[in-house]
C-alpha cells in the first residue's frame, strides 16, 4: 500500500510538472509570436514612414523644381516683351521710315522684311503671354489654350483646335490650371519638334467630378519604350503626380501621339 501510494504521488507531480513545463512552453511560445509580431509592425512601419518620407521629398524637389521653371519662364516672358518686343518695334518703325525715303520699285523689296518683322512681333508678344503664369492666369485656362493652339498653327500646322465638352468647372486651386497648361505646353512642344504632324487637337471634357483631357496629333509616333525615360515625358508625368492626376501617353510608329489626362475637379492638393 506504502509503494503504491509513492508510485500514485509520483505520477501526480511527473503530471503537474509536465504541465508546468508545456505551460511554460506555452507562455514562452506566445511572448516570441508577440514579439515577433509587434516586431514586424515596427519594422513596417518604419518602412512605410521610411517611404512617405522619400515620397514627400520628391514631391517638395518637384514642387521646388516647377516653382523655379516657373519663375525663369516669368523672366523670360518679360524679357521678350520688354526688350526683344522694343527691340523689333524699333526695327520695324525703322525700316518703315527707310521704306518712305526710296524710289517706289524699290519699296517692294522692303514688304517680305517688314512682313516678317511683324510676324516675329506678333509670335514674341504672344509667346511672352504663355510663358507668365500671371498672364495665363488672367487670360484663364482655356482661352489660353486656344492662344497657344491659334500660335502654333500660324508657325506650322493645317488645323490646331480646341474642343469643350460639358459645363466648364473652375479650378478650386488656379496653381493646378498653370500645372496643366505647361503639361499641354509641353505635348504641343515636343509635336512642333520631332511629330511632323499636321493638326493638332485637345479636347477638355467636363465631368461631373474630373476633367478629362486628351491631346493628339497625327504625326509619325514613337514607339514608347524607347522615350520612358526622356526628360519631356518624365517632367509631364512628375507635374501631374503634384496634382493627383492621371496621366496616359499612347504612341506607335506612324500612328502619332495622343496624351490623356485624368484631373479630379475638387482636389484638395495644395501646391
Amino acid at each position: 500500500m506504502v509503494q503504491t501510494s509513492e508510485r500514485i504521488a509520483s505520477t501526480a507531480s511527473e503530471r503537474y510538472l509536465l504541465i508546468y513545463m508545456i505551460a511554460v512552453l506555452a507562455i514562452v511560445t506566445t511572448l516570441v509570436i508577440i514579439f515577433f509580431v509587434v516586431f514586424l509592425k515596427r519594422k513596417n512601419k518604419l518602412l512605410l514612414d521610411k517611404i512617405k518620407q522619400q515620397q514627400a521629398f520628391e514631391e517638395e524637389i518637384t514642387l521646388a523644381q516647377t516653382e523655379t521653371q516657373e519663375q525663369t519662364l516669368k523672366n523670360i516672358g518679360w524679357e521678350l516683351h520688354d526688350n526683344v518686343g522694343q527691340l523689333l518695334s524699333f526695327a520695324n518703325m525703322q525700316l518703315s521710315i527707310l521704306k518712305m525715303q526710296v524710289t517706289d520699285d524699290l519699296k517692294d523689296k522692303f514688304q517680305d522684311t517688314t512682313d516678317a518683322l511683324r510676324e516675329s512681333l506678333s509670335e514674341v508678344r504672344a509667346l511672352s503671354k504663355t510663358l507668365n503664369n500671371e498672364v495665363v492666369l488672367n487670360i484663364g485656362f482655356e482661352k489660353s489654350i486656344t492662344n497657344e493652339l491659334n500660335r502654333l498653327k500660324k508657325m506650322k500646322f493645317t488645323s490646331a483646335k480646341l474642343k469643350i465638352i460639358g459645363d466648364k468647372v473652375g479650378f478650386t486651386n488656379r496653381k493646378h490650371e498653370i500645372i496643366i497648361f505647361r503639361i499641354l505646353q509641353e505635348f504641343l512642344s515636343n509635336s512642333v519638334k520631332y511629330s511632323e504632324a499636321k493638326n493638332l487637337s485637345i479636347i477638355l471634357d467636363y465631368k461631373s467630378d474630373t476633367l478629362l483631357i486628351t491631346a493628339q496629333d497625327d504625326g509619325v509616333g514613337f514607339n514608347i519604350g524607347d522615350i520612358e525615360n526622356g526628360s519631356g515625358l518624365i517632367n509631364m508625368k512628375s507635374r501631374a503626380d503634384l496634382i493627383n492626376a492621371e496621366l496616359d501617353i499612347v504612341s506607335k510608329p506612324n500612328n502619332g501621339v495622343v496624351l490623356t489626362l485624368n484631373y479630379p475637379l475638387f482636389n484638395s492638393v495644395n501646391v
